[in-house]
């Protein structure tokens, strides 16, 4: 039994190896391409609200978090379906993979959020910009095993991360068009990537 608990192990971390040098087909760019689309429709209707709301850390958050939960539900949904139709028996491997990669950069954006609401509420302006410089982490080591491309739009979020702080910095508000269109654009880029790609190597190849 030891010997078959070995052989098990072994060929699992070959799995998660070969998995970690293919690239990953599972993220479907409809999915992402909708996060995108309501992250934009989200800061159209916030930038309505009355201007104290600039300033009501809870209630963004609210609105932020919930927008995040409904677009990262949608695409797992997708991916998970996405992943075992394209990687049929590598799809445990190949999910797990991505999770490692990305996952905890949402995990610190959680926690951010948290400590921001529960310690330093008057300073919550500065989450749009370290959301989008944490979520570019997340791309960028994600990018090795995703289409070349996509380390341009971890730099568009690197960049916007820093944008957002300084503008953002200018009223100490937190401001519905520092994360809409950061999310809203970068989103759209990552759809336009994934789609590009799946022209190249179409599903079943």
């Amino acid at each position: 039994m030891d010997d078959l608990h070995e052989a098990l192990s072994e060929i699992r971390l070959i799995k998660h190896q070969v998995a970690l040098a293919t690239q990953f087909r599972g993220y479907g760019p409809r999915s992402v391409a909708f996060s995108g689309l309501l992250a934009l429709g989200v800061a159209c209707t916030e930038s309505a609200a009355p201007p104290g709301m600039s300033h009501d850390l809870v209630g963004n958050l609210v609105i932020w978090v919930s927008t995040a939960a409904i677009s990262l539900a949608l695409s797992a949904i997708d991916t998970i379906r996405r992943s075992r139709r394209v990687h049929v028996e590598m799809a445990p491997a190949m999910l797990q993979a991505a999770v490692e990669q990305f996952v905890p950069s949402l995990v610190v954006g959680a926690l951010l959020a948290a400590v921001f609401a529960g310690f330093f509420p008057g300073e919550g302006w500065l989450l749009p910009g370290l959301w989008e410089i944490v979520f570019s982490l997340g791309i960028f080591a994600s990018c090795r095993f995703l289409p070349r491309p996509m380390f341009m739009v971890g730099l568009w979020y690197l960049a916007a991360g820093l944008g957002s702080l300084m503008i953002c910095g200018e009223s100490r508000s937190f401001l519905p068009w520092a994360m809409g269109l950061p999310f809203g654009a970068g989103q759209l880029m990552v759809a336009k990537v994934l789609q590009v790609g799946l022209e190249k190597y179409p599903e079943g190849e």
